[in-house]
């Protein structure tokens, strides 16, 4: 069972960051990088973090001793520094035998949740999948996740997320399909479904995270209306200038409650959006993502590289250049200063 000061947490809205992963430029695991990076996570008022997921590269799932050190480092630096309502969520992967052990495992040294990835399962039915999904969730309260096709994902039915609702120990969605008309059709099975009212729905829509955060679904089903939001956000995006985007969601989630959204929310909707094009590197389908997101980690100081796992991850040609330029557009939006000072406080 999830633990209720987790479950309200999740269900209120929470700000969650997928967790980078720190390499040495040999490419070897770089662990003081990254308790430190955990760190400025739970000091930018995050949350949660999901460890072990798509930003944390999937290549550690292949290694499962590599995943257990990772998931470990995590869970260390927050069991030191951050609350007890503190969100916990680790990565699971692979087929049926793998994903078992990785979710015992994270249960076993006390993650709240997982996030159940079908990354790669192409040749399992949706009924296979949702089997899995039972067989998890029959160990540790799980998390559904769409992930975008272009890295690795594949398109589900309506149904497959309807069915995936009814799962009773499942507690959210992160809707990552990069897709209006997939995203639409996650809200509406969660609306059509008999647990909608225990399904939180947050966005890894890193392309519309401000439009996500503001919009409302609502629907009539068996005469009753129903409305849904996304209660918060699991995202790659929010691994870089976390403090900042930790102050607009907290600035968003007031100001949806009122009946006249401002302006002003569309313009820094759109500026997000542009500073992501540059890190996930957009123009070239998504191959530099995970390095983008380490190079301005790196630029910063709290890691020591942009490596990543995969030969094939990697900057693309002119994305410098455009992390240059979203850098210098939108300054009110990195937390450069921020940043300084919490390293400063390390090493006094």
């Amino acid at each position: 069972m999830l633990r209720d000061v987790v479950k309200e947490k999740l269900m209120d809205g929470a700000f969650i960051p997928a967790h980078p992963l720190a390499l040495f430029e040999d490419k070897s695991f770089d662990e003081e990088s990254q308790r430190l990076l955990t760190r400025y996570y739970i000091e930018s008022g995050v949350d949660g973090v999901a460890v072990g997921v798509h930003t944390t590269q999937f290549e550690i799932h292949q290694v499962f001793e590599f995943y257990q050190q990772v998931l470990k480092t995590a869970i260390e630096e927050i069991s030191a520094h951050a609350k007890s309502d503190f969100i916990k969520i680790a990565g699971v992967s692979g087929e049926i035998e793998q994903a078992i052990k990785e979710a015992q495992f994270a249960k076993e040294i006390g993650y709240d949740l997982v996030l159940l990835s079908n990354n790669g399962l192409f040749h399992y039915t949706e009924e296979e999948l949702l089997q899995r999904a039972r067989e998890i969730a029959s160990i540790i309260p799980i998390i559904g996740f769409y992930l975008q096709p272009a890295v690795g994902g594949r398109i589900f039915t309506t149904d497959f997320w309807k069915q995936f609702c009814e799962i009773p120990n499942a507690y959210a969605i992160k809707v990552a399909p990069f897709d209006r008309y997939l995203t639409i059709d996650v809200a509406r099975a969660v609306l059509h479904s008999s647990r909608w009212n225990e399904i939180a729905l947050y966005t890894g829509n890193d392309d519309s995270i401000i439009h996500d955060l503001f919009t409302v679904f609502e629907e009539e089903v068996d005469g009753e209306i129903r409305k849904k939001r996304f209660a918060g956000g699991l995202l790659g995006h929010w691994a870089v200038w976390t403090s900042k985007a930790v102050e607009l969601f907290r600035s968003i989630k007031e100001e949806r409650e009122k009946d006249v959204i401002h302006s002003k929310w569309m313009k820094i909707a759109q500026e997000v959006t542009h500073a992501n094009a540059a890190f996930f590197d957009s123009h070239n389908h998504f191959k530099g993502s995970i390095a983008g997101i380490n190079e301005v980690l790196r630029r910063q100081g709290l890691i020591r590289s942009n490596k990543c796992l995969s030969e094939r991850e990697v900057l693309s040609k002119g994305q410098l250049e455009l992390i240059d330029e979203v850098y210098k557009l939108y300054p009110h939006l990195h937390d450069d200063e921020f940043v300084k000072n919490f390293l400063n406080k390390q090493s006094v």
